[in-house]
C-alpha cells in the first residue's frame, strides 16, 4: 500500500494539487480529474512516474491511465488530497459534447463491475443449462438467471443513484426517481390495461406512434416501459440538479432536509413522465433506428468501421456516446448485435503485443510486456495501447485492421449477444443462446481468431524498428536520454585520471575531450549548482536526472580564469542552450587536461546506466542513456 500512497501523493501534487482538482472518478483503468486548469498539469512528470502507463485529455477530462490496480490508486488519492466534492463540477469551459459524453460516462463507470458480474453470472447459467447440469425450467435456472438480470431489470434505480453522484442531487432522490420510472403501475400495460381503448393517438404511422391512455392536468401521458433503460434518468437526475437549486435557496434550512427533497421529486417526477422521459425515449429510437439501418444496409461495412475505430474511440473515452444503444436493444428485445464487433477488438491488441513481445530486445520491456497482455486476454487493454502500440504507431494501425476484419465477420454472420457484461474472455459465455445453440459463440471465437492472427501477422511481419519511433518510445517509457553537452572524442569512465571519477565513486558516465570551448545543456531542466570557479556545474532534468559536468583535470585551482558562464544556479534551461565557455588552448598551454568526465550523480535510482559506445559525439548525440 506505501507505494500507492506516495504516487496518490505525486499525482495529486502533479495536477496542480487539490485546489485545481474539481472533481475525480475512476473506471477500469484510470482516474479521470475534472481540473480547474489542465495547464497547471504536468503531463510529461506523471508520463515518466512508475505506476502510470500514460496521461490524456478527452471528454473534458484529465485522464491518469493507471491499469488495474486504480480502485486502489483512487482511494489512496481521495486520501493524498483529502478530497470532497460537495460543489457542483465547474462545466463552464467544457463543450457541449464534452458535457456530454462526462455525463454519460460519469453515471456508467461506478457500476461497470456489477455491470460485468450480472452478466457472468447470467452467461454462467446458460453454460450450465448447455452442459446438461439443470434445464431452463428448474429452479436453480430461474434463481440464478435473474439474479444475473436483475442489474439490467433495475437499470434505472441504479443509474439514479450513479447520476445523482454526478449531478449532485441527494442520492436517494436519484433512486427514487429511477425506482418511479420502474413502478408497475405506472407502465404502459397497467395503463392500457386499464382502459378499454387509447383516448387518442399521436405521431400515426411512424417510429413515433405513441397511444394515449391517460392525461395529467389535461395534457396527454405518453406512456413507455422504462425498466432497463439508460437514457431517460440520466436527464431526469440532471433535470433534478436544476430544479433543486432555487429550491434550495427558497426553503428554510431547518427543514432544508425534508423539503427539498420533497419539492425537487414532485416538480422532477411528473416533468420526467410527461416530458423528459419520452423526449429522450424518441431520441434514442432515432439512434437506435440510425444504427440498425446502417447495420441492415452492410452489416460488413458496419462491422468493419465499429472494428477499426473502437480503440480509437476508447482512447478518448468517446465510446460512451454508443455503449447505452447496446443496452437500450438489449433492454428492448433480449439480444443485442450493435455491440458484436466490439468483442474481437481487444484480441488484436494482445495478439499484436505477443508477436512484439518476440521482437523486443530489451528485457525490461519484455517483462512489462507479460502482465500487458495478461490484461488484454481479460480485456483491459490500456497498458498494451499506451505502453507499447500506440507508440508504435505501425503496430497501432494493424490491430485497428485486424479489429475491422474481425468485425466484418461479425456482421457478415449476424453475431448476436444474448446477454451482457463482461470484458475480454468473459463475454464470450454471452454469446451463448437461451436454448444452448453454440452458433454464435463458435463464430465470435472464429471473429476472435481473425483479428489475433491479422494483428500478430501484420505486427510480426511487416513491423520493424525506426529510429525515431525509438526516441519518441524511450522519452515515453521513461527512458531519460541525456544529449551530449560538448563535442569532442568520449572514452570510458574508467579511463579517468582522477580515481575518484575512475572507481565511479562520484557516479556512472564517460569522458569527452572537448574539441570546441562550450558547454550546452543536455536536457531540459534547471541549473542545481554552479561552483564559483566555473569549471563545473550540476544540473537536474525535469524528470529528476542528477548530471555532473567538470570541465578538465584539476582545473580548479584556476579559479575561473579562462571560464565564462552564461547561466546561473537555480536558472531554467532548454536542452542546447549555451552554460558555459572555456578557452581550450589558454586551459591546455598552463598545463591542465581538459579531461571531462560527465556522470550521472543519483545513478542508484535507476535500473542501469548506457554510455555512448562510440569514438565521438557531436551536436545532439546521444550521450547517456538512463534506463528506470
Amino acid at each position: 500500500m506505501g507505494k500507492y500512497q506516495e504516487l496518490a501523493r505525486k499525482i495529486v501534487e502533479n495536477v496542480g494539487g487539490k485546489e485545481n482538482i474539481n472533481g475525480l472518478t475512476h473506471c477500469i483503468t484510470r482516474l479521470r480529474f475534472k481540473l480547474k486548469n489542465e495547464e497547471k498539469a504536468n503531463d510529461e512528470i506523471l508520463k515518466n512516474m512508475d505506476g502510470i502507463v500514460t496521461v490524456m485529455r478527452a471528454g473534458g477530462q484529465y485522464q491518469v491511465v493507471i491499469g488495474n490496480h486504480v480502485p486502489v490508486v483512487f482511494e489512496e488519492v481521495i486520501k493524498a488530497g483529502n478530497l470532497t466534492f460537495d460543489e457542483a463540477v465547474s462545466t463552464e469551459k467544457m463543450r457541449p459534447f464534452d458535457m456530454l459524453i462526462d455525463g454519460i460516462s460519469g453515471c456508467f463507470q461506478p457500476f461497470l463491475a456489477i455491470l460485468a458480474a450480472g452478466g457472468m453470472i447470467r452467461g454462467l447459467t446458460a453454460f450450465l443449462v448447455f452442459l446438461g447440469a439443470f434445464d431452463r425450467g428448474s429452479g436453480t435456472f430461474v434463481m440464478f438467471d435473474n439474479i444475473g438480470d436483475s442489474v439490467f431489470q433495475f437499470m434505472p434505480v441504479i443509474i439514479g443513484l450513479t447520476a445523482a453522484r454526478k449531478f449532485k442531487v441527494n442520492e436517494f432522490v436519484g433512486m427514487l426517481l429511477g425506482a418511479a420510472l420502474m413502478n408497475p403501475s405506472l407502465s404502459l400495460e397497467a395503463l392500457s390495461g386499464a382502459a378499454e381503448a387509447p383516448l387518442t393517438t399521436i405521431f400515426s404511422g411512424t417510429i413515433f406512434e405513441a397511444p394515449i391512455y391517460q392525461t395529467v392536468f389535461g395534457i396527454p401521458w405518453i406512456a413507455r416501459n422504462y425498466a432497463s433503460s439508460v437514457i431517460p434518468i440520466i436527464f431526469i437526475v440532471l433535470l433534478a440538479s436544476q430544479i433543486q437549486k432555487p429550491i434550495k435557496k427558497l426553503v428554510p434550512e431547518m427543514i432544508a432536509n425534508f423539503f427539498v427533497p420533497f419539492f425537487t421529486v414532485l416538480i422532477t417526477m411528473p416533468l420526467g413522465f410527461l416530458l423528459v422521459g419520452p423526449a429522450f425515449t424518441f431520441a434514442t429510437d432515432i439512434l437506435m433506428a440510425g444504427f440498425e439501418t446502417l447495420l441492415a444496409l452492410s452489416p460488413v461495412i458496419y462491422g468493419a468501421i465499429v472494428g477499426f475505430f473502437w480503440q480509437i474511440l476508447v482512447m478518448f473515452g468517446l465510446h460512451w456516446a454508443i455503449v447505452p444503444m447496446g443496452l437500450m436493444q438489449f433492454s428492448v428485445n433480449g439480444w443485442q448485435n450493435i455491440m458484436t464487433p466490439v468483442a474481437v477488438v481487444s484480441f488484436g491488441q494482445t495478439a499484436a503485443l505477443t508477436a512484439l513481445y518476440f521482437k523486443l530486445r530489451n528485457p525490461k520491456d519484455k517483462a512489462i510486456a507479460i502482465p500487458a497482455i495478461v490484461s488484454g486476454i481479460v480485456g483491459i487493454t490500456e497498458p498494451a495501447i499506451y505502453g507499447f502500440t500506440l507508440p508504435r504507431k505501425k503496430i497501432f494501425i494493424f490491430t485497428c485492421v485486424g479489429g475491422a476484419l474481425g468485425g466484418a465477420y461479425s456482421g457478415l454472420m449476424n453475431l448476436t449477444s444474448w446477454n451482457q457484461g463482461g470484458l475480454g474472455i468473459f463475454t464470450i459465455p454471452n454469446y451463448i443462446r437461451p436454448d444452448g445453440d453454440l452458433t454464435d459463440v463458435i463464430n465470435v471465437l472464429i471473429g476472435i481468431a481473425i483479428a489475433m492472427v491479422v494483428s500478430f501477422a501484420l505486427t510480426f511481419f511487416f513491423w520493424k524498428e525506426e529510429a525515431g519511433e525509438t526516441d519518441d518510445r524511450q522519452k515515453r517509457s521513461g527512458k531519460e536520454i541525456v544529449k551530449t553537452p560538448i563535442q569532442g572524442q568520449i572514452a570510458p569512465l574508467n579511463a579517468a585520471k582522477d580515481a575518484a571519477f575512475a572507481q565511479g565513486t562520484l557516479g556512472r558516465g564517460i569522458l569527452i575531450y572537448p574539441e570546441k570551448g562550450e558547454v550546452r545543456a543536455p536536457f531540459d531542466g534547471t541549473v542545481m549548482t554552479l561552483f564559483p570557479t566555473k569549471h563545473a556545474i550540476g544540473m537536474v532534468s525535469e524528470a529528476g536526472l542528477e548530471l555532473l559536468i567538470h570541465v578538465g583535470l584539476d582545473t580548479v585551482q584556476l579559479e575561473g580564469k579562462y571560464f565564462e558562464s552564461l547561466v546561473q544556479q537555480g536558472e531554467r534551461v532548454k536542452q542546447g542552450d549555451l552554460l558555459l565557455r572555456f578557452d581550450k588552448k589558454k586551459i591546455e598551454k598552463e598545463g591542465y587536461s581538459l579531461e571531462t568526465p560527465v556522470i550521472v550523480t543519483n545513478y542508484m535510482d535507476y535500473l542501469d546506466i548506457l554510455e555512448n559506445q562510440g569514438e565521438t559525439v557531436g551536436p545532439d548525440d546521444a550521450l547517456i542513456t538512463a534506463l528506470t
